[in-house]
């Protein structure tokens, strides 16, 4: 089962998928701000949930271990318990101490390969959370530059048709009136403009 994060992901993923080109374009999207807000800000509001998540798998490590070491003492208290009850017997007690070294030795071999398995398996689990936390991440950062970029080429866009439209408005305003009066124009403007800073 997904989590929420990856679900916002994909939902961010299919929205940019199904925003219109901007007129003339081929790569450029019009985007909701408020729609892309909602989905940017429900995610902030996840990650921190989902990383206490995987905080708390890992955290889990220490109970496993706990449970593995549980177990290898009951295993050694098992084999001393054999063993009380077999050197009880005195005509046997040779074999006793041999049976009962034997079974000390399996267990305490049992029990060390209970706490290695559980170390493996936990750091397993530590090391699956973070990559998968780190996997998300690099999914949100990838979106984030995608929309700078985006951003960033629209703005950049804008500022280069607006200079065209006035460079086309120059030329015009250029054929129709002669270049003494527009430079008269534009002094008396810069005139006006200078006497009312002074006054």
């Amino acid at each position: 089962m997904s989590s929420r994060i990856e679900q916002l992901i994909d939902e961010i993923e299919e929205y940019i998928d199904n925003c219109k080109y901007k007129a003339f374009s081929t790569d450029v999207i019009m985007v909701n701000k408020a729609e892309i807000d909602d989905l940017l800000r429900e995610l902030r509001m996840k990650t921190p949930e989902e990383i206490k998540r995987y905080q708390k798998i890992i955290s889990n490590k220490e109970a496993i271990l706990n449970d593995a070491r549980q177990k290898a003492q009951a295993l050694i208290d098992d084999a001393e318990v054999q063993t009380t009850e077999l050197v009880s017997e005195h005509q046997i007690m040779q074999e006793a101490y041999a049976q009962a070294d034997r079974i000390v030795e399996m267990a305490t071999q049992q029990a060390q390969g209970i706490l290695d398995n559980a170390t493996i398996e936990a750091n397993n689990m530590k090391t699956a959370a973070m990559q998968y936390t780190d996997s998300m991440l690099a999914n949100l950062e990838n979106i984030l530059k995608q929309s700078i970029e985006i951003s960033t080429r629209d703005y950049n866009a804008l500022i280069g048709h607006l200079q065209e439209i006035d460079h086309v408005v120059t030329m015009n305003r250029a054929e129709l009136v002669p270049v003494d009066e527009i430079v008269e124009e534009a002094q008396a403007a810069e005139g006006a403009g200078t006497n009312t800073a002074q006054s």
